[in-house]
């Protein structure tokens, strides 16, 4: 008789895996690889809050944005920890609507990027999901779709980004076909900001919306704010507004860290030494040897890699938290271990705490010193690094 296979497991098995419950028993079965990632949700429903002081109007309703598994922070997760603060949540994926749905959330839910087949559609009527319609294709299958009801829709206009969305040309063109169409209900009027953390601002983007805005007869609603535009260009905090990156506690902007705008940090990735190298001057370390001794070294060797979500590209150099203590990496970073320099910490040794990002320690001066965003650091954290909550 033929052995069953395991079944594969599901997300929602991998998101028991990471809870506390299961990280407290299996710790005390093995000794587990140190590293954790550590997620905050008093943070998260701060920096919730701090963003809600932005958008003071109370008649402003706020999409929390949970596209990319919340940033890598866990959908169910930040979900529930928002859950009765968010009037709606925003992602991609009409899969991670559904699962929103059977979880039990009943907030709206928008499709970022609508539905991507027409066999999509009924499942959008299904679990109230409000797609965005962002192309022609997408309208004309709408049209030939067959709803009880018509759909609550975001019409995606393209104001200057020139990813996705309508020109201003090509809704005077269908702005008759908009209201003829049965099955395309409640319109409200998205567009996405292209330079709200730059120095070409918004202005230009707004004149453009405010055209195809004044192309309809009446005055419908409207989602232009994003992180940026929230908290730099407050005519913009108005209708739905969609704050990303900001409730992770990372800020939009190269110039300012997110403490300035009273953010915390919401992942913490921590880990431990694992073992000390004392080299003497002339002396390498790592692949390639991009770290040559100066001086008599000490080399802390962390267990962290490029495999757990840390940044393969980012130099020595670095910063990094040792048993509380400032200090940088030292290397190239290696699919399951980074090293650092100890020289200047003589308390730090073998099992000392290591902060990668997170509290103590900006994900934004991470990134920065890696070449990339905190967007990133906290999308890349793998699948095998354990997540606690706290």
């Amino acid at each position: 008789m033929e052995r069953a296979l395991p079944a594969p497991e599901t997300d929602s098995l991998l998101e028991l895996r990471q809870n506390a419950l299961f990280q407290s028993l299996y710790g005390k079965l093995f000794m587990p690889r140190p590293i954790r990632a550590r997620i905050d949700a008093s943070a998260l429903r701060h920096n919730f809050a701090r963003v809600r002081q932005y958008a003071a109007d109370p008649k402003t309703k706020t999409w929390a944005v949970v596209k990319a598994d919340a940033y890598g922070h866990g959908l169910l997760r930040v979900a529930h920890a928002l859950n009765g603060l968010a009037d709606g949540f925003a992602l991609l994926d009409i899969q991670e609507g559904i699962a929103l749905r059977e979880a039990g959330y009943g907030q709206p839910i928008l499709l970022l990027e609508g539905f991507f087949e027409a066999r999509d559609i009924p499942l959008c009527a299904r679990y109230a999901l409000t797609p965005a319609i962002h192309c022609i294709e997408q309208l004309e299958a709408l049209e030939k779709a067959r709803l009880a009801s018509p759909l609550p829709v975001y019409l995606k206009l393209n104001t200057g980004m020139n990813r996705l969305g309508f020109t201003l040309e090509a809704i005077e063109s269908m702005k008759a076909r908009l209201f003829e169409s049965r099955y395309l209900g409640a319109l409200t009027l998205m567009t996405h900001f292209a330079d709200a953390d730059g120095a070409r601002g918004i202005a230009w983007q707004m004149e453009r919306f405010q055209k195809i805005r004044a192309i309809f007869p009446e005055r419908l609603p409207v989602s232009m704010a994003n992180s940026a535009a929230i908290l730099r260009y407050p005519e913009t905090v108005m209708g739905w507004i969609r704050p990303g990156i900001v409730l992770y506690g990372a800020s939009p902007f190269e110039e300012r860290s997110a403490a300035d705008f009273g953010l915390k940090p919401v992942m913490t990735l921590t880990s431990r030494i694992l073992e000390v190298q004392e080299i003497v001057p002339g002396e390498r370390v790592g692949y390639g040897g991009l770290f040559t001794a100066q001086k008599p070294s000490r080399i802390g060797i962390v267990a962290c890699g490029y495999a757990d979500g840390y940044p393969r590209h980012a130099p020595g150099g670095t910063p990094i938290l040792v048993a509380g203590r400032r200090t940088v990496t030292a290397g190239r970073v290696s699919m399951d271990m980074l090293t650092c320099d100890l020289t200047g910490i003589s308390e730090a040794g073998m099992g000392s705490p290591v902060t990668l990002w997170g509290d103590g320690l900006a994900a934004d001066e991470v990134a920065a010193s890696s070449g990339t965003v905190a967007y990133e650091l906290f999308c890349a954290l793998a699948r095998r690094v354990p997540v606690v909550e706290s």
